[in-house]
């Protein structure tokens, strides 16, 4: 489940794949695959795209947004309803949690592009 005194900030970088399974996404969130297909009822902005036998495939912006969704409820104690109003005012683009989890995506990805070059 999910320990609340872990932050966005703790959370695995994000391969730098096109798609991800639900499972995928499960683990890089640190939220279970139920929790995930509720929020995609709950929160417009959340739409994976589904192929064959309805399956969900998450793109690189879908995992972001899930990171935000599950900040500003498990972190900041919003409400559903309090999170996906926050979600689609204007401050949702200027939102500090999802900037700082670009930096620290881009910054694993730095870090692993100077390792193979060191090689």
């Amino acid at each position: 489940m999910l320990d609340p005194s872990s932050s966005n900030l703790d959370l695995p970088a994000i391969p730098g794949k096109r798609y991800f399974t639900i499972g995928e996404v499960s683990d890089l969130c640190q939220v279970k695959p139920h929790v995930l297909r509720y929020w995609e009822q709950e929160f417009p902005q959340l739409k994976p795209v589904k192929r064959r036998g309805n399956r969900r495939y998450y793109q690189r912006h879908d995992v972001l947004m899930i990171r935000q969704i599950r900040s500003l409820l498990y972190e900041q104690g919003f409400t559903i309803g309090g999170a996906r109003q926050q979600l689609s005012g204007d401050t949702a683009k200027e939102d500090l949690q999802q900037s700082q989890q670009i930096v620290k995506q881009l910054r694993s990805e730095l870090e692993e592009v100077l390792q193979i070059l060191k090689r």
